[in-house]
């Protein structure tokens, strides 16, 4: 569903300064009668939306949102592998969030009460590679931090890099809070290829334990990586949590793919559903074409370099044969002088 199209559809005519200024309660709650769906928004979260749609543009989505029929086949519009659409979908659709936390940390969706996102961006929005983040800053049952990355190009830096991003969700306490009040965090990377070839993983999980006796330093620091080039290596407890149903979702290519994995999947099918409603908002898909246009040339600049690089491996053997045959006809020079 589309939650800020479904809360306009009720609050239109309320001005949202009132509701703000006549509520002291810490969460708004909108049950959607139609649609048989509750949201649940913080204030500052639901000022943030707000302030950065028109009411034109949610009567627009709002009125898109009961009458339409997914396209039966075809080419997805934009890959679902795109940075930008995984955080557009994520942003949108509080339920396909919460069933791929769900999936990833093994949990049932009951035991989820809440799942909210710290970060959230300005869907559409002109963004550069300093105002877009491509990290998804998430709080589950108000107590545990969890980052969420989508990653398409592989720049050799991701062990270093989620290890960033899981310090920084560490470190959060404030003056004069204790050591043992700090929350557990978990920083989850979905990568479009293999972190360590010689080890090829679908879904792995790294904790802080005793090299001797595997003992567990802590259970408040976790990473995982979901590697979306190796579902055939899905284990029997991914595809018991639906993992593998997961990435396939996300390396889905067309139409027929996605009817095929939400038949009986109502995550999936909302997530494919919340899908083809960003791609047709054309601000949101010129976004997404701009991260494809970046993958398209980051990939241009990685393949030179690779030729560079085999091109200079080359130049090496033949500099280091050279130099045998150099040292080989000096040895046989010497040799004849001493004649």
């Amino acid at each position: 569903m589309l939650p800020g199209a479904a809360i306009f559809f009720y609050l239109h005519d309320i001005e949202l300064a009132d509701i703000l200024h006549s509520t002291q309660k810490n969460y708004f709650n909108f049950t959607l009668v139609p649609f048989g769906t509750s949201f649940r928004f913080s204030p500052d979260i639901f000022a943030y939306y707000f302030s950065h749609h028109s009411k034109e543009d949610l009567i627009f989505m709002s009125d898109n949102q009961n009458n339409f029929q997914l396209p039966e086949r075809g080419a997805l519009t934009i890959p679902m592998t795109n940075d930008y659409l995984f955080r557009a979908l994520l942003q949108r659709n509080n339920k396909v969030l919460t069933g791929l936390i769900a999936s990833l940390l093994h949990l049932s969706p009951s035991e989820i009460s809440s799942v909210e996102i710290t970060n959230p961006i300005v869907l559409g929005e002109s963004t550069s590679d300093k105002t877009f983040f491509l990290d998804i800053r998430v709080v589950l049952n108000q107590n545990t931090l969890i980052n969420l990355e989508m990653q398409v190009i592989n720049e050799h830096n991701w062990p270093e890099r989620s290890l960033s991003y899981l310090c920084r969700e560490f470190d959060q306490l404030s003056a004069g809070q204790s050591y043992e009040s700090v929350k557990p965090a978990i920083q989850i990377g979905l990568l479009n290829f293999t972190l360590f070839p010689d080890h090829p993983e679908f879904y792995a999980t790294y904790k802080l334990l005793n090299v001797k006796n595997h003992t567990i330093y802590s259970d408040k620091l976790q990473l995982s990586v979901l590697d979306l080039t190796q579902i055939h290596l899905a284990t029997d407890e991914d595809k018991a949590c639906h993992i593998d149903f997961w990435a396939s979702l996300f390396k889905a290519r067309t139409w027929e793919e996605l009817h095929m994995l939400s038949q009986n999947n109502e995550y999936l099918k909302e997530a494919s559903e919340t899908v083809y409603h960003l791609t047709q908002e054309e601000k949101v898909r010129l976004q997404c074409q701009a991260r494809e246009d970046y993958y398209r040339r980051m990939k241009g600049i990685q393949e030179k370099f690779e030729h560079y690089k085999a091109e200079k491996i080359q130049s090496d053997a033949e500099i280091a044969e050279l130099k045998q045959q150099i040292a080989a006809l000096k040895k046989e020079l010497e040799a004849k002088s001493r004649e």
